[in-house]
Formats: structure tokens, sequence, C-alpha cells
């Protein structure tokens, strides 16, 4: 995710994740000695997966979900509600209803309230705070509705049915991983990192995985600041790591919204000498990388479609249909979405699905 607490906390598949995939499963029957050997050229047959995987993405009975998300004020959380939109259109079995966008919790939840009271079959919703929508969330269970939270979790598990995730950790190893291959054999590297909010478990959470990440590999983080996941935070905090930094040979930035400020800041600094992992994944983050003109060299996702995601695991639920290439008949209760890193050789497989900052 590129995340802000007070624009719409974000966390956080590029594109829909794998395991939504509703390709049927062939089964090839085996011949037998009681069993003719099929005509030649005869078409192949199939059976169905188990948990109604075959066929799953024909249209079905009507779903109507109710979405609720914060206010589109920055990329990341457009995009949550953008690509929501444009999976139920894609599905003429569904129905969305979406409401404002809001980071007022008390708004939010009369929103859900109302997604009760109008008996909608499935509600999906990003909350801006969690633990604040964990009660509303509950009674809409209680009432028979399924909920799918996403990307900021309820403080009761049973609040949802199902949980759509990021991996805040992964991001951080991920970028950890990375920069330790391209800085292999230098143990004396000079790493910084640019956090976001430090008193967020999310920005917590990367960070750790970070340090576990190039510990495994002999670096630490030499210099580290803080930002606010906003354009004009990341150019303030990079403006003051370059000044203690005189010398840095990889940087991690933890949001590639703020990476705007952070790469302002570099460009002012004229400074050029290391090599910039972003964050989240951006479009803007993306086409830097793609050209391979600057100190940007890669970015980790954190997927801006999980609110997509939490539409097709709704449409599934409501309608009894499992996950079509898994075996498994039921939908699972949380599905974790991977943190890969996007370089100048894999980037064209991600834009298409990036945010715009």
């Amino acid at each position: 995710m590129s995340a802000r607490p007070s624009g719409g906390l974000r966390r956080s598949l590029l594109g829909t994740a794998t395991v939504l995939s509703c390709t049927a499963l062939l089964a090839v029957a085996g011949c037998t000695s009681n069993t003719p050997a099929p005509a030649e050229n005869a078409p192949a047959q199939s059976a169905p997966a188990a948990g109604g995987g075959s066929g799953n993405d024909a249209p079905g009975d009507k779903v109507t979900i109710g979405f609720s998300a914060p206010s589109a004020d920055h990329g990341w959380i457009a995009a949550i509600t953008d690509n929501a939109k444009k999976v139920a259109a894609e599905n003429p079995d569904v129905e969305l209803k979406v409401a404002a966008g809001t980071n007022d919790v008390n708004l939010q939840i009369s929103q859900v309230e109302t997604f009760i009271n109008d008996k909608v079959d499935a509600i999906v919703i990003l909350p801006f705070d969690g633990a604040a929508l964990t009660t509303v969330a509950k009674k809409a269970m209680d009432a028979g509705i399924p909920v799918i939270n996403v990307d900021r979790e309820f403080s009761d598990p049973n609040a949802a049915r199902v949980t759509v995730l990021g991996d805040n950790y992964g991001m951080g190893v991920s970028a950890g991983q990375y920069i330790c291959t391209q800085l292999q054999g230098k143990t004396d590297a000079v790493v910084a990192e640019i956090a976001g909010i430090d008193s967020l478990p999310l920005t917590q959470d990367r960070s750790k995985g970070f340090k576990d990440a190039l510990s495994k590999c002999g670096l630490s983080v030499n210099n580290r600041v803080a930002a606010d996941f906003t354009v004009e935070g990341g150019e303030k905090a990079t403006s003051n790591l370059l000044q203690a930094a005189p010398k840095i040979d990889a940087i991690w930035n933890h949001d590639d919204d703020q990476g705007v400020g952070v790469l302002a800041a570099i460009k002012n600094a004229n400074r050029s000498e290391f090599m910039m992992v972003g964050g989240a994944g951006s479009a803007n983050a993306m086409r830097d990388i793609q050209s391979g003109t600057g100190v940007l060299k890669a970015t980790v996702i954190y997927p801006s479609t999980q609110g997509a995601d939490g539409i097709k695991l709704a449409r599934l639920l409501v309608q009894k249909k499992g996950l079509g290439d898994l075996p498994e008949v039921e939908v699972p209760r949380k599905v974790q979405l991977y943190a890969p890193v996007v370089t100048k050789d894999n980037v064209d497989q991600y834009l298409g699905t990036a945010f715009e900052s």
C-alpha cells in the first residue's frame, strides 16, 4: 500500500490476485483394459473441479454488493474504488452500490447500516478505521450478509467472512532482498530508508521486513528518516537525509506517492550515486523505472486491486462457488497478496494495473 492515516490510511494485487483465477481445471480420463480408446481426433472430455470451479466466470444469479471505502484523496485509495467499479461492470450479474468515499468513521458506519437495511447480498468494505467499523460489520454478519474486509483488519475476525490483505512485512523483505542482490559482496555499502509514519503498524512491519532481509546479506540500515506518505513530507524528509548522509549506495522509500517528493529532493540535491527502490507500485514510478534514466530502479507492489478482489470474492460467496483453480469447496477466510519487485525487466507485466500518484 501506499498509506496515509488522515487522508485515507492505506496499506497493500496487483491486478486481480492469482487465487481469484477462475480457469476451469481439466481432468483427463485414463484408459483401462475395459474402456475403449477414444476415437482419433475426438474432443477432450473435461470434468468440473471440486468447489464448482468450472464456469465460475459465467453469469449466475444476480448479486447486489454494497461497497464502502475512504475518500479517494490520493492515488492508491482512488485506484481501490476505481478497480472495484471496473470489476463489477465486467460482471453482468453484479449490481454494485457504491457509498460516497469518506474519512468520517461515523458516516462509514451509517453507510454499512444502510446496506444492512437495504438487504444487500454482500458488503465489501475498506474501513477508514478497522477497529471502529468492527461492531457494525459484525451486525451485518449476524444479519446473514457476508462481509469482505479489505486491507485494514477488524478487531474481531468474526466481523468478516473473508479478509483481503496486502503484505507490509513482505514489502520490506522484497525491497531488502532486491537491494542485497544489487549490492552483492559490498559489505560496506550505505543503505538508507525513507519510511512512512513511524507510529503506524504498517510502517513498523515494512521496516522490520527490510531490516530482517538486509541482515541476511550482512547489511543494515545506516540512515533512516520518516515522512508522512505525502509528496511534501517525502521531499522534506529526503532533503534532511541527503544532508546527513554524504554517501549512499541504496535507498528504500516505502511509498511511491511520497516518492514524488523524494525524487524531487534528490534532483534538487543533484545526487545520483545511489540506486532507489520504491513502494506500492504507482504508474509514474513504473514509467520512471521503464525509462532507466533515473535513480529509481525498482518498486515493490502493494496491490491497489484489493477492492476488486473483494468484489470477485463476494460474488463467489453469494453464488455459493469456490475458487476455480482450487479443489477447496469454499472461498478462503483470508487472502494475503504477494509483494513482488517490479524492475525494468518485468515492468510491462505490472504497468497495466498500476495506480496514478
